[in-house]
């Protein structure tokens, strides 16, 4: 046994050992001790959101709401996936229900007006547009680069300010030149939690 690996070696690779062990479960603790009812299923949830599973997020969400019918955040995960299954009457229905519960929180309006801008009421999606830009400016900068290199989005996607300049744009013209939607081109669309 060479010198470096004596006994002192030990006592200290052990103690290293035990503090990397005990500093994980900190972590761990303090993560999961500040959570609410709900909050572990809406993370369950937005992870498989994430996957591109919406049927089985929307799941987790609803089971996240049943232990907390008020958790703001697993109802617009809720709203959001119902968006992706293409339900917008229910979309539309849950994002409601989060701003009555949160008229102060600018993302409800802004995925309100992307269920408007989809079920076709584009004048209701500008306003909730404009309305969640004046809320809080940086809903424009819409997704992160981290967001976008985590998941390989090569393009950076339009944002809510980009959409409202376009319809802006389009309601300009004659009503018979416009163009309010891009099917093949929305599909391509990476949706994500903001």
């Amino acid at each position: 046994m060479s010198q470096a690996q004596g006994p002192l070696y030990n006592v200290l690779k052990w103690v290293a050992i035990c503090g990397a062990v005990l500093w994980i479960g900190y972590e761990v603790y303090r993560h999961f001790a500040g959570m609410g009812p709900g909050d572990v299923l809406y993370i369950d949830g937005n992870n498989v959101f994430k996957d591109g599973h919406y049927e089985r997020a929307s799941e987790y969400f609803q089971s996240a709401l049943e232990e907390n019918p008020k958790h703001g955040a697993a109802i617009r995960g809720l709203s959001n996936s119902y968006v992706q299954l293409e339900r917008y009457d229910d979309a539309l229905r849950t994002i409601d229900k989060a701003i009555t519960l949160d008229p102060e929180f600018a993302g409800n309006y802004a995925l309100r007006g992307i269920i408007y801008d989809h079920l076709g009421r584009h004048e209701l999606a500008m306003a909730d547009y404009e309305k969640s830009l004046e809320m809080d400016p940086s809903v424009a900068d819409g997704m992160h680069w981290l967001t976008r290199l985590l998941y390989n989005v090569q393009e950076r996607p339009p944002t809510v300010k980009d959409r409202l300049e376009y319809l802006k744009k389009q309601f300009a013209l004659p009503p018979e030149q416009r163009v309010l939607s891009d099917p093949e081109r929305d599909k391509k669309q990476q949706p994500y939690e903001r």
